[in-house]
């Protein structure tokens, strides 16, 4: 099956690139794989209290995600898969890619403005050596009001 990977977060850029995968996803059966991204803490003076925060950071994170899915299940009738997982967003992305071959497509959303994001950034200079195509989507794109098609 043919499954778009939409990494994702608070933003409006995450959720413009969501709405794209699925109905990319819907148009062709296949699924939606949304990947949370939580930053590994720098503060290690506790170990308790970096494990803790970042306990906490995963947890909003797994809050978002299930709600973004929730969402996607309402437009769209597809109930997405959710992964959460701790570290840089560049390798983490990167490692999903390689152990998960059914990935079709990389979907990022871009911020407003001069600066993408560093996820665009990053992937957008390597898109050549990606097992999948790149599909970066900007912050305020809405098909239904698009004459565009992607």
């Amino acid at each position: 099956m043919r499954t778009f990977l939409v990494i994702t977060d608070e933003s409006d850029e995450a959720r413009a690139a969501l709405r794209f995968a699925a109905r990319r996803a819907v148009q062709v059966g296949g699924a939606v794989h949304i990947l949370a991204v939580v930053a590994q803490q720098n503060f290690s003076a506790f170990g308790g209290v970096q494990a803790t925060i970042e306990e906490e950071a995963r947890d909003r994170a797994e809050i978002l995600a299930h709600g973004v899915a929730g969402n996607l299940l309402a437009e769209s009738g597809l109930m997405p898969t959710i992964s959460v997982k701790i570290g840089a967003g560049q390798t983490i992305v990167s490692e999903f890619l390689e152990s998960h071959k059914e990935v079709a497509a990389l979907v990022l959303g871009a911020a407003k403005g001069g600066n993408p994001g560093p996820l665009v950034t990053y992937f957008a200079a390597h898109a050549g050596t990606l097992p999948c195509p790149l599909y970066v989507i900007p912050h305020d794109y809405d098909e239904t009001n698009s004459d565009h098609e992607a």
